[in-house]
């Protein structure tokens, strides 16, 4: 059992964590070397068609014709065969071979169409083949290279992996960072918001975390990288006697995967711009709303404009909410252990119309553009939010998942209608539900969707 760190401590190992993370994020170092991948890519195409056209019929233009026609062929392939990703900068090999494979499925796709559009003319044959096979040879010099650029740039594991030492057998994985959970003050509690908030500062900029416990800790320690946003592994030996499907072995030891991030580079990438363009449009549009409505909420009672709390967020991290604050500042609930009801004494009239009309929401635009929000998620909860007589996680233990997502303005639940208070576990169980329906299969479509649907039910009776 380890040993409880004292709440002074704990804020003063939190702040460290804030300041310092355990490891610095490599995957701003990862794009940029996809995007010098990339360049090398179209730079080797270009220049292999234009040389070997220069050299065979002396045509520069004919060599970035065929440059030209091969380009958007090979890029969509190679975006979609993984010629850009992790495997592609940690293997030599992995990285020669997928762009080889997209270069000549291009190629035959090329000559493909050039037959289809005109049977009798076609590309010139020997001008095009040694443009190809050119191109393909300064691609693997390229890229060769570039092997350099990663190392400089990601080291030589590229990603960050983090050993979380709780008791269990010794483990030596090379390039991995290892903490002691006793040390760190972690542990697999899944009825603390503050232990939850602690572990997802420490994951801070990891991509893979292996936990080394005992077996009677493996459940819990599950439970708690389910949420965490990260691909999570609980060290497990039986994996190697078993031959086990979906784990891995790594040395003489056998590693269960039990999480991963919902989302990928690309996908999390997407859904940033788009939350970008769209909250940034929003603010700029609503401008002279956002204005007339906080000088109502300040010359009403004369008190703050927005009401802040702090609330889950991704990974199980804490973030500071915002909304207009709709109620008497005095009777605001800081903590959510009260929710609101549909003749509440707490709020004010122009909090009434706000809340009615869910204007109350729109500050929580500036989270979006901070990156604590999405627009669309799972809706952020208040950590005392009770569910009839219950706190929300003990419920249903299921509830912490949710959070390997950022929070949105609005979700799948909500659009489904289940929103307002929770005055029974039905309640939770309901939109719990559906935010995990929504993380398991993710489109920019759907986020659409959402929106789209989220617009025709802004005024609803559930809103008080």
């Amino acid at each position: 059992m380890n040993a409880p760190f004292a709440p002074q401590a704990l804020k003063t190992q939190e702040s460290l964590f804030a300041a310092s993370p355990v490891a610095p994020s490599l995957e701003r170092r990862r794009l940029q070397c996809y995007l010098g991948i990339m360049v090398g890519d179209i730079a080797a195409i270009v220049a292999g068609f234009t040389l070997a056209s220069w050299l065979v019929s002396r045509d520069l233009g004919a060599g970035l014709v065929h440059g030209q026609l091969i380009l958007p062929i090979f890029l969509t392939l190679a975006l979609y065969n993984g010629s850009y990703s992790i495997d592609t900068l940690r293997r030599t090999w992995t990285s020669l071979s997928r762009p080889m494979i997209a270069m000549t499925i291009a190629v035959v796709v090329a000559v493909f169409v050039q037959f289809l559009v005109k049977p009798s003319g076609g590309l010139p044959r020997l001008s095009f083949n040694a443009g190809a096979i050119t191109g393909m040879l300064l691609i693997c010099l390229s890229r060769l290279q570039m092997r350099h650029l990663v190392r400089w740039r990601c080291g030589a594991a590229v990603m960050n992996e983090l050993v979380i030492d709780d008791g269990g057998p010794k483990v030596d994985f090379p390039g991995a960072i290892r903490v002691s959970a006793a040390a760190l003050g972690l542990r697999p509690d899944l009825r603390d918001p503050e232990a939850l908030d602690r572990f997802g500062i420490v994951l801070r900029n990891i991509d893979r975390v292996i936990v080394s416990c005992p077996v009677g800790r493996r459940a819990e320690w599950a439970m708690m990288l389910k949420g965490a946003n990260v691909d999570g592994e609980v060290l497990d030996d039986v994996v190697v006697r078993l031959g086990a499907q979906g784990a891995r072995v790594a040395g003489k030891h056998g590693l269960l995967l039990v999480s991963a991030g919902p989302l990928g580079l690309r996908e999390r990438a997407i859904k940033r711009m788009f939350d970008l363009a769209f909250a940034g449009s929003a603010i700029l549009a609503l401008s002279p709303l956002l204005i007339v409505i906080a000088l109502a909420v300040k010359f009403y009672d004369g008190g703050s404009v927005f009401f802040v709390q702090r609330r889950m967020g991704r990974g199980n991290r804490f973030f500071n909410m915002y909304k207009f604050r709709s109620m008497t500042e005095a009777l605001c609930d800081a903590d959510g252990n009260q929710s609101a009801s549909k003749n509440d004494q707490r709020i004010t009239p122009v909090g009434k119309f706000i809340r009615k009309t869910s204007i109350d929401e729109l500050p929580q635009l500036f989270n979006v553009l901070l990156g604590d929000m999405s627009l669309v998620g799972p809706r952020p909860h208040a950590t005392g939010s009770l569910a009839g007589d219950k706190l929300f996680w003990e419920v249903d233990l299921r509830y912490w998942q949710r959070h390997s997502l950022k929070p949105g303005l609005s979700g799948l639940a909500q659009v489904r209608g289940y929103r307002g208070a929770t005055d029974h576990e039905s309640d939770l169980v309901n939109r719990l539900q559906s935010d995990l329906e929504y993380l398991e299969g993710w489109t920019i479509m759907r986020d659409i969707q959402i929106i789209v649907l989220t617009l025709r039910v802004l005024v609803h009776d559930r809103a008080f």
